[in-house]
């Protein structure tokens, strides 16, 4: 039989409802035990996981001689203090991105986990999708060559979905930067690397009801020589879906009909934080249901790396390969169940000793480039950087 991981979770709000299907479903994890402040979010949780506990706070979870890891899902400027709790409790960590938002606390973070022999793995982050994982796997394999130049682009209304006032206030960890930034330079660093050199960028935030950064261009050098330009827009007009066959982020077909639809809802709602908080685990969560297998990966918009001899594009299926004389679809084998990746590595880094890709440092890393992108908008500057770290081999 399979050995499970005995997880618990803590923070039962909108990141752990996107990850229940994974988290429930994936055959390496068992849910055991959670911590929320919200009672009727814990009565939930024992509806949909009999035999599970479910405690007020976090010190209480850390407690539970059951729990051998813990999924760290609360909002980006707690993520330090639970994971030192964690860790000197025992407990190895899964932390949602970003890790935290300054790099004393990543380094706190890390230092924690080292101290205690536990595993810190950072996660999800749309670098573990299973296109992303098959350029790099094929980047690694150096048919291609080297990765010389990578387009990133990304357009949603990320910032028209309800939204608690701190994630509307960049300095706790709110704006595109923090909570997408991390997703799309995550996963540049992969392909290329991971040795950003410098980054020049540019935030932009031109709706005054809005009052953080909406959106963000950045071109970064890597050590080598590679050079990459990403573009993010959660302004809620153009949507680069179109780019990825009208399937949505989460992998799901999407409806091209239904433009403008977070704009609209969101005019329609008196109180932010109520139709926020209605988002998270709780009574309104629809009934707990085996997931389907997916039909199409997750994907973070339209990506081209180009190689010394090949042009290799993201796409929901795979990677496409333009290569002199043909192009072809490399697939990506689907996940059991959707962003099965992320647990992947985690159970392999907790169970089987496998060191993980998204380690504390690599989390640090990316944190880093953010964290550039915002000081490079403020000063005008290049800004160098002194935490990345390679691609394990």
């Amino acid at each position: 039989m399979t050995r499970r991981l005995r997880l618990g979770v803590v923070g039962l709000s909108r990141a752990f409802t996107l990850m229940l299907p994974t988290l429930a479903g994936h055959r390496r994890v068992e849910l055991v035990a959670c911590a929320d402040p919200r009672p009727e979010a814990r009565a939930r949780f024992i509806q949909d996981f009999p035999g599970s506990r479910a405690h007020a706070d976090m010190a209480a979870l850390c407690r539970d001689e059951a729990v051998e890891a813990i999924y760290v899902a609360t909002p980006h400027q707690y993520h330090a203090a639970d994971v030192i709790a964690a860790s000197a409790a025992g407990k190895h960590c899964l932390v949602e991105k970003p890790m935290a938002i300054t790099l004393a606390d990543c380094a706190a973070m890390i230092e924690a986990a080292d101290r205690a022999g536990v595993q810190l793995v950072i996660g999800h982050s749309h670098s573990q999708d299973g296109p992303v994982l098959a350029a790099r796997r094929l980047i690694a394999a150096g048919a291609h060559g080297r990765v010389r130049l990578i387009t990133a682009l990304t357009y949603t209304d990320f910032l028209y979905r309800p939204r608690r006032a701190e994630e509307l206030d960049t300095a706790q960890g709110g704006g595109v930067v923090f909570s997408q930034g991390a997703h799309q330079l995550d996963l540049v660093r992969l392909l290329g690397g991971g040795m950003v050199r410098s980054i020049r960028a540019q935030c932009f935030g031109w709706d005054a009801g809005r009052p953080t950064e909406g959106a963000y261009t950045a071109f970064l050098q890597f050590e080598d020589g590679a050079t990459a330009t990403l573009t993010y827009s959660g302004h809620g007009r153009y949507d680069s879906d179109e780019l990825m066959g009208w399937v949505g982020e989460l992998g799901q077909p999407r409806d091209a009909a239904s433009y403008g639809a977070a704009r609209q809802a969101l005019a329609g709602i008196a109180d932010e934080e109520v139709a926020k908080a209605r988002r998270a685990y709780g009574p309104e969560t629809p009934p707990l249901a085996p997931p389907a297998p997916p039909a199409f990966h997750n994907q973070f918009g339209f990506l081209l790396a180009s190689c010394e001899r090949a042009d290799l594009r993201l796409t929901p299926s795979g990677v496409m390969v333009h290569a002199d004389d043909r192009r072809w679809l490399e697939p990506a084998p689907l996940p059991e169940v959707p962003r099965g990746e992320v647990l992947d590595e985690f159970c392999a880094a907790v169970l089987d000793g496998i060191a993980p890709v998204r380690s504390g440092g690599w989390g640090m890393a990316t944190l880093e480039a953010c964290l550039a992108v915002l000081e490079s908008s403020r000063t005008g500057r290049d800004v160098t950087l002194g935490h990345q770290i390679a691609v394990p081999g």
